[in-house]
Formats: C-alpha cells, structure tokens, sequence
C-alpha cells in the first residue's frame, strides 16, 4: 500500500481504531497534531509517524499550508481521514484546495456541514419524507406558542455540537417550562451559539439506533450494519457507552435513500431514535467522521477506514453487509461506569440487568492486547486528573 493515510485527531479513541483498521494492512498512518499531549492514540504500534502542524481552529490558515506542503512532498496522494467533528468542519471550508494534494470523498464544498448542521438536517429531512423530531427555531416570532404545542419538557440543542460542549460541558439543555426555556435560550445567545428547540421523542435510551453506512462515488450503499444502544453517557442525551449490533433491515430502507437523495459520499452514521408509541424511527443526527462504534463495525466485520482506503485509492471492496446479530457490544468502560452510577441513580435501570450485560462479549475503545500502549497512555491521563481533582 504506497498510498499514505494522514489521521486527524489522535486525542481520542476513533482516531486510534482508525489507525489500528488501517495499521494491520501494512498501511502507513501518519497522525497529524498541533500536540503530543493528551494524544494517546499516537503510542499505538500502527502509528507509523507523527508531524506536528499548527492549530486547526487558532491558527487555520497555517494549518491548512502545512497539510498542502506534507502532500506536495508525497509520490502518491495521502488518504485524509479527519476523526473529530472541528477538524471535518475546517477540511470543509478548504476541501477544493486540499483535493488537489489528498484523496477525499468526492464531496462539494459545505456538504459535510448540511449533514452536521440540525437546521439544514432538519431542511433535508423534510424534503425527503424522512421522520425528524418536531424544529423550532430560537428567533421564531411565536417561539412559546410554538412550543406548548410540541409540549414540555422539550429540548435546547446546538446547531454546532461539538463548539456547544466546550463551552457548557453538556450536549444540550433539557427544559421543563418557559422560564426554563427562557434561561436555557438566552443563556446560549450571551455565548454567541445558535441553538434549535427540539420535541422529545418517547422512548428510553435502549429505543437509540444507528445505520452505519459507506457510500460510493454514486451515493450509493455499499456497505452498511445497524446498532442498538443500551446506554449512553451522559444519561439520557448522551454517547455511546454500551451498545450491541444488532440487525435492524427498517433503517437501511429509511437511510439509503436519503443518503442518495442528499448526495451524500463516503461514510457517515444516522442516529434514530424509535417513538416508544409508535414505532416508527425518527432520524436524530448524523456523524459525518468516523463513529464511535468504529471498533465494533469493524470486529463484526465492516472495516469503515480500510473500505474508505480502498475505494479512494482505486480499489473498491466487494459490497457487503451485515444482516445477523452478532451478539458483539461496544463498552467504553470509563464513561459506561459513570452511566450505570447514573442509571441506578435515577432508578432508570435494575442492578440485576447491569450486572447480567457486564459478561457479554464486549469490543473496548481504548485496550486492545495487541497494541497495550494506548490503554497505558491514557491510563496515566485518567491518574493525573483524579489526582488534580483532589488537590
């Protein structure tokens, strides 16, 4: 494999299940950082390099250079894998740019952000016919009417997530009353973020699904499994802590097409969540890089990256997909543990039902027996910030 493949984001987990799915082919990953600090995902034996580059957000312009010299210097263009939402939004602005020096997935300009955006999401969900939790926007001259309409509680959600939990170390606001909505809204605006106040589909958080799916240059699917959480952290409106594959063919139906009719290319990753009433699935967000679940794709048999890696360097993979359940689970161990604390809490779930899942056969984020260092590294990250709290 003489074509490179360039990582963005090695401070979290995807990063390194990336450059574990890529590393085992003999695929040479670089990681690209503005710091070694806190990125444990670069002590994995399938890095095969490091270049440090500025900033992606302080110091854009820089950034974007020092990818466009490090692909100049390249025999063959380098696949580009952005695995964090910030680094996907600045590959957006200058994707026509950095198509000239990587392989990307044919996207125009400003599509990854439709994907991201929950106003634009929402726009296309409409168009399409596909279900989408009731939208209200913050400025709407009818704001409170429109929302006993939709009824309390309801949700504060961010246009742009991943700026909105920097900001409030929350994913959203959930607000029960119109002072509450009050606050939550005007509390956003003070931070200069856009938020949408969002219906609450009923349901718990074993009613969350995701449609994992890779589209070719046609927008077509060519590989796709579903999944089904069982929890998330933090509770109620989080990410995956626990979560099974599990065979779901009704999404597949909803989210191939609407990938096709959006014109969507590469991989991306619907969240549903299923009316606890009705049945039916509404589409909740999609995550344009690669999924948290990435590792549990992968061991069950979809390899997302190295299927990426294929397609765009000019060989595709056979089409496949998953339609069993494998009896697999995804575990991130740290935050499942402060979910489950969180759960019997709120009396939101049993002990004897905790306890039975702790002995399925499990996929885990970080620790893999193959390539023990990331787990060390961020085993020492954990201990230094236990001990900082305390002191």
């Amino acid at each position: 494999m003489k074509n490179k493949a360039v990582v963005l984001g090695s401070n979290y987990y995807i990063a390194l299940s990336v450059m574990r799915d890529l590393g085992k082919f003999g695929i040479e990953v670089i990681a690209m950082e503005y710091t070694k600090d806190k990125a444990y995902a670069l002590k994995s034996k399938y890095c095969s390099g490091v270049e440090i580059v500025p900033h992606y957000k302080n110091d854009t312009d820089n950034f974007i250079k020092s990818l466009i010299e490090y692909g100049k210097k390249q025999e063959l263009k380098p696949v580009l894998i952005p695995c964090a939402d910030p680094y996907v939004e600045v590959i957006d602005d200058h994707i026509d740019t950095l198509k000239e020096y990587y392989l990307l997935p044919n996207m125009r300009r400003g599509q990854y952000k439709e994907a991201m955006d929950k106003d634009t999401l929402s726009e296309l969900a409409k168009k399409y016919n596909v279900l989408i939790p009731e939208t209200i926007q913050m400025n709407d001259e009818n704001l409170f009417e429109k929302v006993e309409e939709i009824g309390y509680p309801c949700l504060v959600k961010p246009t742009n997530s991943h700026e909105f939990v920097k900001i409030f170390r929350r994913k959203m606001f959930k607000v029960y009353s119109r002072e509450e909505l009050m606050n939550a809204v005007n509390t956003s605006k003070e931070k200069n973020m856009e938020v949408i106040i969002q219906q609450i589909i009923p349901g718990f958080d074993d009613h969350m699904y995701t449609y994992d799916a890779y589209m070719n240059s046609d927008s077509e699917v060519t590989h796709w499994l579903t999944c089904h959480k069982l929890r998330q952290y933090p509770i109620n409106f989080g990410a995956s802590a626990y979560t099974e594959q599990k065979y779901v063919p009704e999404l597949h139906e909803i989210g191939a097409p609407f990938f096709k009719q959006i014109g969507f290319k590469g991989f991306a990753e619907i969240e549903f969540k299923k009316h606890a009433e009705t049945g039916e699935f509404y589409l909740i967000e999609i995550n344009v890089r690669y999924s948290n679940l990435n590792e549990l794709l992968t061991k069950v048999g979809i390899n997302m990256p190295y299927i990426t890696y294929m397609e765009l360097t000019g060989n595709p993979l056979p089409n496949e997909h998953i339609d069993y359940d494998s009896g697999l689970v995804f575990r991130y161990t740290i935050e499942d543990v402060l979910a489950i604390k969180g759960y019997l809490q709120t009396k939101q779930l049993k002990v004897g039902p905790v306890i039975k899942s702790l002995f399925r056969k499990k996929v885990h984020a970080i620790r893999s027996w193959d390539d023990p260092k990331p787990v060390v590294a961020y085993s020492g990250l954990l201990i230094k910030k236990v001990i900082k709290k305390i002191f």
